[in-house]
């Protein structure tokens, strides 16, 4: 993978290029039937850069996609969103039969001034460092494939002062079932988000049990992410969905539960505690126990006593 080209599509007619489709019929806007897709080289892995947006429902995947840092979780029926200026590395197979389904390629000139311009990014699955990809029951694919039609159909009819609205009203619509779907994924597919959680339990254990703590003071939202190969948009919507409480309370959550320990079970004083806990003034470690616990360190100490 890392003597492979890069290639970079600015353009959707590019992009249509070389997946040997023809041009696309609108230069911003192009439903791309995935059945018709057969990438133009010799190539058996692509990685790409592109300028424009794609959500994709496909089945009978047999290649491997990888988007962002790792490889993309998928079977078949399925749907994935890669946001502009991202890398894509995709492995070529030729498979029988093939594969189906559809991509739509969105310009970010296509939306611009619209509302859908600012909150296109802040959908949690266009961010994922690592995408679970969003797997759905053959209603929703149903509902998902009517709302493509009906944006193909709108941009294949005569543009007039309507058009552009009306199509970004559909793309809303689809992203807004698309967020639904996922909240779903996130509560039943309990078996790989409590994977998460159980090396979210880790990852902080680890981190609050360095010696080295003061130097590297409390962890961040972000941090805490990237040790999970995960955006942090992700994590905080999984965690929420999933205990009620976003990436901060739970890293709070457990330096409390530390702070707890080391009160209860060592002579420490509250300052040489808050020195352990990554904290550079012990006012400020006061502070936040006594907002988690309604207790001073001192007080919760003297309850053992």
């Amino acid at each position: 993978m890392a003597n492979s080209k890069i290639h970079t599509f600015n353009t959707i007619s590019q992009f249509h290029k070389m997946s040997g489709l023809p041009k696309p019929e609108h230069p911003l806007l192009s439903l791309v039937d995935y059945g018709l897709v057969d990438y133009q080289t010799d190539e058996k892995e692509i990685s790409w850069i592109q300028n424009f947006y794609t959500i994709g429902l496909k089945r009978n995947i047999q290649g491997k996609f990888r988007y962002g840092q790792q490889q993309y979780d998928f079977d078949e029926g399925l749907m994935s969103f890669v946001s502009c200026g991202q890398v894509v590395h995709l492995t070529v197979e030729k498979i029988t039969p093939k594969p189906s389904g559809y991509l739509l390629l969105i310009h970010p000139d296509f939306i611009w001034g619209t509302s859908l311009s600012k909150s296109l990014k802040q959908y949690d699955f266009f961010g994922y460092a690592v995408n679970e990809a969003l797997f759905m029951s053959d209603k929703e694919e149903t509902i998902i494939e009517d709302i493509l039609k009906n944006i193909q159909r709108e941009y294949h009819s005569n543009i007039d002062k309507f058009s552009q609205n009306i199509i970004v009203a559909q793309i809303e619509l689809l992203l807004n079932y698309c967020e639904r779907f996922y909240q779903r994924q996130f509560i039943t597919r309990k078996k790989s988000s409590h994977q998460v959680l159980e090396k979210l339990e880790r990852v902080l254990t680890d981190w609050y049990n360095d010696d080295n703590l003061f130097e590297k003071g409390l962890p961040t939202a972000h941090e805490i992410a990237n040790s999970l190969n995960v955006s942090t948009n992700y994590l905080g919507t999984l965690l929420k969905t999933l205990t009620g409480q976003n990436t901060q309370q739970h890293i709070h959550s457990k330096l409390i539960e530390k702070a707890k320990e080391k009160l209860s079970t060592t002579n420490l004083t509250v300052s040489e505690i808050a020195y352990e806990l990554g904290f550079e003034h012990s006012q400020s470690f006061s502070k936040l126990f006594k907002s988690k616990t309604n207790q001073s360190p001192l007080g919760f100490r003297a309850s053992f006593s």
